[in-house]
């Protein structure tokens, strides 16, 4: 089973202050001992807030705002996705997250197994393209497909927010998952989409704060449904105006008894976007971010 790793973000991470030597060598340690591990499956940290837009849709009226958003100590700061045994697996890697504060949010990701047949879905429907999407976007089949990095281009996380009907468990119709499958598959032929993934509610979920030594896990369901993610996907475009256009006719994708909604475009950090400590070690952090960057494909 696989989870989503939520960093949230802080006053500095809001600021645009960069970690330093010592907090990247820690992640670095902490990602090479889950690449070792076998359960990494993907890492990302999001520029702050005031890079970003949210979109809003109410009825057919599409809004947008651009950052930076006010609830810093509720965005999205970065994430791991790992791929473990248990929630409780999960649990044990978030607590060893380094730090001494902040809070880690786990949520599980679906899976193409979790939806049921719908007798109204065709034999080249949504359920195809999504198959077809995941084995492309799977490093390890020999025949892997998966887009690589494009010169010039800028990756953008597009968050969908959650809403009553997606932490109530309710899943999206038939018509909704073929619209949305269009849509995958045409930015897959683009080259443009690098992920795309649903999580379960909150009440799979949990979460781990830390304070000084301290570990603390307070299991779902989290009562702040609008500040919750509900799915996401990476794109690579070559500029924000591409990103907010696609996730636009993300957010006009209709579903059933949906009738408002909000995503987050946030832009996602690449490894030139660190300048090179002094400090910095020739085998240090930055060489193994790369190492995994380059087997990840991104």
């Amino acid at each position: 089973m696989r989870f989503m790793m939520i960093v949230k973000s802080n006053a500095k991470s809001e600021a645009g202050i960069l970690p330093d030597e010592k907090i990247l060598s820690a992640m670095g340690k902490y990602n090479d001992e889950l690449t070792k591990a076998g359960v990494l499956l993907a890492a990302e940290g999001l520029h702050a807030s005031s890079k970003g837009s949210r979109l809003r849709i109410a009825g057919k009226k599409v809004t947008m705002i651009d950052g930076p958003f006010a609830e810093a100590n509720a965005l999205v700061a970065g994430f791991w996705v790992i791929q473990v045994k248990s929630k409780q697996e999960a649990i044990e890697w978030a607590k060893r997250v380094p730090g001494t504060e902040g809070e880690i949010e786990l949520r599980q990701i679906f899976e193409l197994s979790d939806f049921p047949i719908d007798p109204a879905e065709t034999p080249d429907g949504w359920r195809t393209q999504e198959q077809r999407f995941r084995d492309a976007m799977d490093p390890k089949a020999p025949s892997s497909a998966a887009p690589k990095r494009k010169p010039g281009t800028t990756r953008f996380m597009v968050l969908h927010m959650a809403n009553a009907q997606s932490e109530a468990g309710a899943l999206p119709n038939e018509k909704g998952l073929r619209a949305m499958g269009a849509l995958i598959e045409e930015q897959v032929k683009a080259g443009a989409l690098l992920a795309a993934e649903g999580l379960w509610p909150s009440s799979k979920g949990a979460r781990v704060r830390a304070s000084g030594t301290d570990r603390i896990v307070t299991d779902g369901p989290f009562t702040e449904t609008k500040e919750l993610v509900a799915g996401y996907s990476i794109i690579q475009v070559a500029t924000k105006a591409e990103a907010i256009a696609f996730a636009q006719r993300c957010i006009k994708v209709p579903m059933e008894g949906v009738t408002e909604g909000e995503i987050e475009v946030r832009q996602v950090f690449d490894l030139a976007d660190f300048p090179v400590d002094p400090a910095e070690k020739k085998d240090g952090w930055r060489q193994k971010e790369q190492q995994f960057r380059d087997r990840a494909g991104h």
